[in-house]
């Protein structure tokens, strides 16, 4: 059996990315050009590609989660506590009206948002968030329509709703990333009940697959509910909160964390099972080792590891003009760390290698996307959360 490139460091030593609709670089580089209106701060860092220029766009976000690019270039964000709100020339709007209730408790909120690929005609876009309901707290998905004023969603509608709900108030997931058939792919974590994982008819831990109507797809692997939940592609997930497609091979990969080290990367393939908690390359937060071992036939090994923990946010795949050093590498938001992850890659998709970019000095990075003209946009998951801008530095 073949082991994951991993990367094991002593501590001290310390969705595209979300499929969307389509904006042309022109109109991106017009509503982004650096200006003082734009961007409140700049900085400069130096990485293994040169130097690279951190721009502040907006700050005073309470608990951003996602970003994503509208057709004219503005961007949309949502905040935790259950806000949705656009910046658009360095100004944010107001919360926008309709956006269903999210239950703000633990490590839920007001989750994802995706466009969907035909938003510029359509208006339609995807929610993930945590919701009240039966038994507790759940992760539902939500398809709305944005008003062409951008004040209001309308024709909202719940088109997934997990199988069950619990009090726990952790590992909610969720990210999305859409196919180019337009169909849906996201994460629900184990919900802090690790055995979930296991069951293929229980949604916790699992990545889902589902139509833009919330129907099924006919790949999905149990579809007509024989062995598990129709909507269940690959199970064994701990907390998967990266999701993304590789726009040069239409891989699907996801990012997950573990509990003690054992964050993964993985390529979820139909029917497959991914291992928690049966195996994992981490221990319980109280240092007891968790199932039985890093192997076992009939799981799946992850495509790349961390030891420590470095508590993952999103997953991006760089294919960009900006950064050619980076075609293909992968970008991995750090939470804990408090870091950007760029793993490089061979030809064949390998990971060969980590360099770690902004330690420490922009706070919790929750997601990051490509924009259209090849910089990174990030968001800090902080009490004043910042949307970040990632460009080459000017050359002096």
């Amino acid at each position: 059996m073949r082991r994951p490139w991993r990367r094991k460091i002593n501590p001290s030593n310390i969705r595209s990315a979300h499929a969307g609709a389509a904006i042309s670089v022109a109109a991106w580089l017009l509503l982004h050009a650096a200006s003082p209106a734009a961007a409140q701060e700049a900085r400069e860092f130096s990485t293994q590609a040169g130097a690279v220029r951190v721009e502040t766009l907006a700050s005073g976000l309470e608990h951003p989660w996602a970003v994503e690019v509208m057709p004219d270039g503005a961007l949309i964000v949502t905040e935790r506590p259950g806000r949705l709100r656009v910046l658009r020339d360095g100004k944010l709007s107001r919360a926008i009206d309709g956006v269903p209730k999210a239950a703000a408790t633990g490590q839920g909120g007001l989750l994802d948002v995706a466009l969907d690929p035909q938003f510029a005609t359509n208006r339609i876009l995807y929610l993930t968030l945590s919701a009240r309901g039966d038994g507790g707290y759940g992760t539902v998905l939500v398809r709305a329509a944005l008003s062409e004023d951008e004040q209001s969603l309308q024709e909202v509608k719940e088109i997934f709703r997990m199988n069950r709900f619990t009090r726990t108030g952790v590992h909610f997931g969720s990210r999305i990333a859409i196919d180019k058939d337009g169909s849906l792919f996201f994460g629900i974590g184990d919900r802090g009940e690790s055995e979930r994982a296991q069951d293929p008819r229980d949604h916790a831990g699992s990545i889902l697959h589902i139509n833009p109507d919330g129907g099924i797809p006919a790949s999905n692997p149990y579809r007509g509910g024989t062995g598990g939940r129709a909507e269940i592609w690959s199970i064994g997930h701990r907390n998967p909160q990266g999701i993304a497609f590789d726009p040069k091979d239409g891989k699907l990969l996801t990012v997950e964390h573990g509990s003690r080290g054992g964050d993964e990367i993985n390529n979820p393939l139909p029917g497959k099972n991914y291992g928690w908690p049966v195996i994992t390359y981490g221990k319980d937060y109280s240092g007891a080792e968790i199932g039985e071992g890093t192997a076992k036939e009939g799981m799946e090994q992850p495509l790349y590891y961390w030891d420590p923990s470095i508590a993952p946010g999103a997953i991006a795949v760089y294919r960009g003009s900006m950064f050619p050093e980076w075609d293909g590498d992968l970008m991995v938001a750090a939470l804990k760390y408090q870091l950007l992850a760029r793993l490089e890659r061979d030809e064949n998709g390998t990971i060969t290698g980590e360099e770690r970019l902004f330690d420490g000095e922009y706070g919790r990075i929750r997601d990051v996307i490509v924009a259209p003209d090849g910089a990174l946009l990030m968001v800090t998951d902080e009490a004043n959360g910042a949307v970040l801008r990632v460009s080459k530095a000017p050359t002096q």
